[in-house]
C-alpha cells in the first residue's frame, strides 16, 4: 500500500477512534508537520503518517497504557508511572506498529520521542515534537508567533526554543521534568538564544 493511501486510511479511523477534541489537535498536528517536512525536505508522507499517530495512546487510560508496556516488556520510568501525559508516547509507538501496522523506523521513533524529546533528533523526530507544539489548534503560549516562525525558519533553534520554554514552564508549576527532556534540552540549549 502507498504511504498516501495509508495516510487517508489512519485519517478515516482515527476520525472514529478519537475524541472530537483530540481528533482536531492530531489533524492539525498531522498537517503542520507535512507543511515543515516540504519546507525542511523530509518525507511528507511520513510526517502526515507520524502526525496522524503521534497521539493514538493519548485517550487510553493510564492503567491501560500501564498494562500494555508491562505485558510487552516496554519499560517504564518512574516519571512515566507519575505522568500519564508521557506514557502515551511508548504505548503509541506499540500501538503503531501492532495495530496500524507501520514499521517505518523513523515514523515510530518520531511517535516515541514527541513527548519528551531526545538528544541528536532526527529531522522527522524534530518535525513532530514541534508540530505537536505549535500546530493552529493550541492555545497561544509566550513566544507562540516567534516559535513557529522559528518552526520554517531554524528548526534547531525552535527545538530549543521550545525545549527551554518547557522545562522553565515544568519548574516553575512544580512538576517533575523527564529526564529524556532535560538531556534533549542540555544537548540544544546552546543553540538558544535569548
Amino acid at each position: 500500500m502507498k504511504t498516501i493511501e495509508i495516510s487517508q486510511k489512519l485519517r478515516k479511523s482515527l476520525e472514529k477512534e478519537l475524541k472530537p477534541d483530540r481528533f482536531d489537535h492530531t489533524l492539525g498536528v498531522a498537517y503542520t508537520a507535512a507543511n515543515m517536512a516540504f519546507i525542511h525536505g523530509e518525507d511528507v508522507e511520513k510526517a502526515l503518517i507520524a502526525g496522524f499517530l503521534h497521539d493514538c495512546a493519548k485517550c487510553m487510560s493510564h492503567e491501560d497504557q500501564i498494562k500494555i508496556c508491562e505485558k510487552n516488556k516496554i519499560e517504564i520510568s518512574e516519571v512515566e508511572k507519575r505522568n500519564h501525559s508521557l506514557l502515551h508516547a511508548k504505548v503509541g509507538m506499540f500501538l503503531a506498529r501492532t495495530k496500524y501496522d507501520v514499521y517505518d523506523t523513523d515514523i515510530l521513533n518520531a511517535i516515541r520521542w514527541h513527548t519528551t524529546g531526545r538528544e541528536d533528533m532526527s529531522l522527522l523526530e524534530k518535525i513532530i515534537y514541534i508540530a505537536d507544539f505549535i500546530e493552529p489548534n493550541r492555545k497561544p503560549l509566550d513566544d507562540m508567533n516567534t516559535i513557529r516562525q522559528e518552526a520554517y525558519t531554524d528548526i534547531d533553534r525552535c527545538l530549543a526554543h521550545i525545549l527551554h520554554n518547557s522545562v522553565i514552564y515544568l519548574k516553575t508549576i512544580g512538576k517533575e521534568i523527564d529526564d529524556a527532556t532535560m538531556i534533549a534540552y542540555e544537548y540544544y540549549k546552546d543553540r538558544y538564544n535569548d
